[in-house]
Order: C-alpha cells, then structure tokens, then sequence
C-alpha cells in the first residue's frame, strides 16, 4: 500500500468518551491505549479500561469499539472482557495495559503488557501473547507466562509492545525498564524506560537486541519513553511514540507526555526528528495538557493516529488524520 510520505497532523476531535458509554458492569472508566484492527467493513478498536479487583484496588481489563472506516461512527461497543484477567501469581494478575493486534493468517495476535504489583515499587511488567480465532471478539493466551520479558540488561518494566510485519520478519517495539529512583521528598519511588526491539520468525519466539535503546532522548538521561508505534511510508520507517521527564508529570503540564517521532531505512537505526511530524496539545479541551499513547495505522490509503490526552486517558482517546504534502 503506498501511503503519504510527508504532510499535517489535522485532528479529528475526541471520538470516544468513556463517560458517555456504558462499558460493563464494575468498570470504573478510562479507554487507554487505544490499538487499531482494520476489517473488511469496519475498524476495531482495541483499548484498556478499569474496574476494581477483589482487594479494591484498580485493575485495567480489555474493550473494543467497533467504528465504521471514516471513524465517526461507532457500530458495537464490547462490554465483555476481551481476554480474561491473569491467574494468581502470574505476571499479567492485575490487568493488561495495552493489548496490540495483528492479524496472522486467519488469526489475531494479541500482544499483551500485563502488570503486577510489587511490594518496593509500584509495578512490574512483561509481555504475553493471546490468540483470536473468532476475528477478535475473544483472546486466549497461548501460556500463562511471558513471550518477552525482563533479562540481564533489560532487568524490569518490559512492556508496551507494538508487533509488526515487515517482508517475512515480525518487528516489535517494546519498553524497558532502566532504572528506579526516589527524589529527594518523594512518597514512591519513580522509573525510567526506553524503547527497545526484538524480532521473530514467527511471532512467537522472539530475539531481542538485549539493552539496546533505538530512540536518543530529548529531556536528558532519565527521560521517560512509551507506547511505540511504527509505519512504513514508501522505503522509509516511520516511528511514533510519547515521552516525558521522570518525576513531577502528573500534576504539571509542561513535564507530562509529548508525542515523539523518528525515521529509519533499515528498522535497526533510528533518526529522532520530532518536529517534522509534531502533533501538539491544544489550547483547551481533552487535550490540552498530555499527548500520550499513540497509535497509527494505514486504512484505505490514508494514515490515522490515535491517542490519549490529559490525566492518562481518562477522558477517551481521540484521533487525527495525516494531510499529506503534495510534491510541485
């Protein structure tokens, strides 16, 4: 498919509120993270959302939203759990955040970041894989335990995996966690995360380049990087994803998350170039502090960005439609 290679950022607006739908019973809100299935009439989408688990504690449990391909429209909303919660103990216990799709054959991977609780930190992550073979209305995983997880230079928070095809090797682009810390003054300590990536014959068993970030940073050593998400445009790789600085986001805007790009002629090296496809927050609104949680895909010629804005997606997720450049 050739798609544009340059050109805007034109956005289309808010098109889901979690607070206008009825997503299930116990489900407490939130849509984040949300990923794309092109169909043959329609565009699934894929997202995370809360309820409360058995401890009280929050715990984010997989929707999706069906849209008709201009994605102005929804035509179903799933009030299901996609794919069920992780058994006790299990890396994936308390919730999956988010759940990237690829169709395989007759299939749909679903390439899972499931999170569980520590004791001295926050969390812990790493990566599952969970099969449809009713066009993505259900998923099972393949094993209880991780495809992609932590290693010798890769010691924790490995997640947020973005699976992709190119020729006869599946690509992915995940998180990896380098470090935690706690300022001085600080209740939690913080962490630190790159992207990294990992290939595979069969999206299955995977190779990852252990240790090896792909994306130089921008806000100094202890920026925060997430959500990859690639295209190709014509020869050339296109990356998007979010970054912000370690500590004092939450509540601050100018700290909170941004939307990254960088390019590659080869999947392996990475130009950062942030500014020639920028996408920035608006002046008021759902996105006016935080960009955050990208995803883009290629539909009928076209390519679309999903997202996240402020408070981490408690107020949906919104799209934006690539105008391209035309050459003179």
């Amino acid at each position: 498919m050739s798609v544009p290679v340059r050109g805007r950022w034109e956005k289309m607006g808010l098109i889901f509120d979690p607070r206008e739908w009825n997503l299930g019973e116990g489900i407490v809100g939130f849509a984040q993270g949300p990923q794309a299935l092109v169909l043959d009439d329609r565009v699934r989408i894929y997202f995370s959302t809360r309820k409360q688990s058995a401890n009280g504690k929050f715990m984010s449990t997989i929707r999706f939203a069906d849209y008709t391909r201009d994605l102005k429209t929804i035509l179903h909303l799933a009030q299901h759990d996609v794919i069920a919660d992780g058994a006790l103990g299990t890396f994936d216990e308390h919730g999956i955040f988010p759940m990237n799709v690829l169709s395989v054959g007759g299939e749909v991977y679903g390439y899972t970041c499931g999170w569980s609780r520590r004791q001295s930190v926050d969390i812990d992550m790493a990566i599952g894989l969970a099969i449809s073979r009713d066009g993505g209305l259900t998923f099972a995983r393949t094993g209880p335990g991780p495809v992609l997880t932590a290693s010798p230079q890769e010691p924790f928070l490995v997640g947020d995996p973005f699976v992709q095809r190119f020729d006869s090797t599946f690509h992915m682009w995940y998180i990896f966690g380098t470090k935690w810390q706690r300022e001085p003054g600080a209740s939690v300590p913080e962490r630190v995360y790159k992207i990294g990536h990992a290939t595979s014959l069969d999206g299955i068993t995977w190779v990852k380049a252990d240790g090896c970030r792909v994306i130089d940073d921008r806000l100094g050593p202890d920026e925060c990087q997430a959500l990859p998400s690639v295209i190709k445009q014509g020869s050339r790789y296109h990356m998007f994803f979010c970054y912000r600085y370690a500590t004092d986001f939450r509540s601050n805007p100018e700290r909170g998350y941004r939307l990254g790009h960088a390019y590659s002629d080869d999947c392996r090296t990475w130009v950062r170039d942030d500014q020639s496809f920028g996408l920035a927050p608006s002046a008021i609104g759902w996105d006016s502090e935080m960009i955050c949680y990208p995803h883009v895909f290629a539909m009928d010629a076209e390519v679309y960005l999903l997202y996240n804005g402020n408070t981490f997606g408690k107020f949906g997720f919104g799209a934006a439609k690539l105008v391209p450049e035309i050459d003179q």
